[in-house]
């Protein structure tokens, strides 16, 4: 068995940090492309040294020969933020990542992270595909897993598309906007995802991510205004109206962003302290991720350097 890690999810903001962190390590890395991958993030794959193999979740045969002689595979892709055509909650999220988790065992790979999010008290396709996956990967045999489940990355709800606009000043809140919750950033769920290589305490293992102070948007907002110097012009999408788009939702993808933004809402903290002490690592506070936005600094994985 080689000592190969196959990132699967390579051409996506969390897959590419992912890619970075391994290559800048030296460690021997194949990365999965589709045929539709965008040409400029697989470039930059080959810039970065990695081995790069055609295939697709929807096609299991091309999942054997990804991994085969892998000894890893670390898997983040989802149609929850990336579609084309034919991909879907059911198609990709759990068909496909149960076929990847079979063809991993049927070629021996010895370990297997698995990026998810921690237990939702709503109900929700996106939600019921990764406990899928969660529970396949137990009973799989393989002799390690990692499941790492990072709650709301900070560069997505606490940005641009979904209405918290730092760059204008200006947000729309889930809510009362009270709901606390541990936001994380993408580069320290990449931070993780390869920590959690080395590390046997994060072997076999359950572990939530997030910062250590749970904060509501309202929070992250004042946060804003004090390092700034600017007020902000806010709105709200009130709990009752989260709650009629979620039953009103009939496609699978509508109804688990509904259910997410109603749990930004509610709020939801967790406990990272048992990830950080089997990982030995501090995510970014949410303070930081401040500062670092409003001093220009790019903080997603899209501009990420080995």
């Amino acid at each position: 068995m080689s000592h190969i890690t196959t990132v699967v999810g390579a051409t996506g903001l969390l897959g590419g940090a992912i890619c970075a962190r391994l290559a800048a390590a030296g460690e021997p890395t194949r990365a999965l492309v589709r045929s539709t991958s965008d040409p400029e993030r697989v470039a930059r794959l080959e810039r970065w040294g990695l081995e790069l193999r055609r295939g697709d979740l929807k096609d299991p045969p091309s999942l054997e020969a990804l991994c085969e002689g892998a000894r890893t595979v670390i898997s983040t892709a989802s149609a929850a933020l990336s579609r084309q055509e034919g991909d879907s909650l059911q198609t990709v999220d759990l068909e496909g990542q149960l076929a990847l988790v079979e063809a991993a065992r049927r070629a021996g790979v010895e370990h297997f992270v698995f990026i998810s999010f921690p237990p939702n008290p709503l109900s929700f396709p996106l939600q019921d595909a990764k406990r899928a996956v969660e529970r396949a990967l137990r009973e799989s045999g393989m002799p390690r897993y990692t499941l790492l489940q990072p709650t709301y990355f900070a560069e997505v709800w606490l940005g641009p598309a979904l209405g918290f606009d730092y760059l204008h000043a200006q947000a729309r809140l889930f809510g009362t906007g009270t709901g606390k919750l541990n936001w994380i950033s993408l580069e320290d769920v990449a931070r993780c995802a390869a920590r959690a290589l080395e590390r046997p305490q994060a072997w076999n293992a359950v572990l939530p991510l997030g910062a250590e102070e749970a904060l509501g948007q309202l929070d992250v907002v004042r946060l804003f205004e004090e390092r700034s110097g600017r007020p902000w012009t806010l709105s709200y999408t009130s709990e009752q109206t989260l709650r009629e788009q979620l039953e009103a939702a009939t496609d699978p993808l509508q109804r688990s962003f509904a259910a997410m933004m109603l749990h930004v809402a509610l709020g939801g903290p967790i406990d990272p302290g048992p990830a950080m002490e089997a990982l030995e690592l501090r995510p970014l506070p949410v303070r930081d991720y401040v500062e670092r936005v409003l001093a220009g600094q790019q903080v997603t994985a899209h501009e990420s350097r080995p």
